[in-house]
């Protein structure tokens, strides 16, 4: 599974997450997902599949959380908004999941990326 950290917040936690950003005016969710993940690990993305979605009271958002397949694998990390992007092996992220993995923070369950984590590791995709 690829998991960035950003600069700011989830480094200084050094908490991994799944990669996210904002829709542009006149895009797609599709390709949303596909620039979002692009711009921030050099990583392109097909078969983009709509998982959940999460009301966020501040600023009044709404998180879209998808799943994607990669089509590359070369990390091209964007080191101006991130501190760290990798791969991470499904055996990492259940450890991760369980707090056994000391070298892979995650969010917590109230988070959406936690869902989106957490049905990766359970292979339960749509």
């Amino acid at each position: 599974m690829l998991l960035g950290q950003s600069k700011g917040r989830l480094q200084a936690m050094n908490r991994y997450s799944v990669l996210a950003g904002f829709m542009d005016q006149g895009e797609s969710i599709e390709e949303a997902v596909q620039r979002e993940i692009m711009e921030e690990s050099g990583i392109q993305v097909r078969n983009v599949r709509y998982h959940s979605s999460q009301p966020w009271p501040f600023p009044s958002t709404l998180m879209i959380g998808c799943h994607a397949d990669a089509a590359t694998t070369e990390i091209t990390m964007d080191e101006g908004e991130m501190a760290d992007v990798q791969w991470f092996t499904r055996k990492d992220v259940l450890r991760g999941l369980a707090g056994t993995n000391e070298n892979l923070a995650l969010p917590g369950s109230i988070a959406i990326a936690h869902h989106l984590i957490t049905a990766w590791a359970n292979k339960d995709l749509p």
